[in-house]
């Protein structure tokens, strides 16, 4: 190996080594904030601190919606293995109803309570929005149903 074949070998592993340092340095950095939401169970085991904004999901837990004076909202979030009461106050979206899925934003309080700024609600993976559905009938494609 001659002196230019070494300058480029270390050049090479000098860039390999920073690279991998800057990738280490960024999956510390982000830890847990790349995740999309925790599950009612996750917000258990993690240990989630009071106050510490993050996204829940899970299913509205069936007869927990308790609409209150004004736009208040209580509702509880489950997994299926831990639920976690939500208070909102504001316009619930229009799919939001027992047993769906959501998604809020928010903190958890000292008491154990969720409170939302944000409420998404999810439609199910047979959504299909009616002006394809009128498209689809008007082509005689369309079938009732589960599909």
């Amino acid at each position: 190996m001659n002196a230019k074949q070494r300058r480029r070998f270390a050049f090479a592993a000098t860039l390999v080594v920073a690279g991998g340092v800057a990738a280490v340095l960024v999956v510390f950095a982000l830890k847990d904030n790349v995740l999309y939401f925790y599950s009612p169970s996750d917000v258990f085991a993690k240990h989630v601190q009071a106050g510490v904004n993050f996204r829940i999901g899970g299913l509205v837990v069936v007869h927990s919606v308790d609409r209150g004076p004004g736009a208040d909202v209580r509702f509880a979030v489950t997994d299926g293995r831990a639920q976690v009461p939500v208070r909102f106050h504001g316009v619930l979206p229009a799919l939001f109803r027992e047993g769906q899925g959501v998604v809020a934003l928010g903190a958890i309080d000292e008491a154990g309570t969720f409170d939302a700024s944000e409420v998404l609600a999810k439609h199910d993976e047979r959504y299909m929005p009616p002006e394809v559905v009128a498209a689809l009938k008007k082509a005689g494609r369309w079938k009732e149903g589960p599909q």
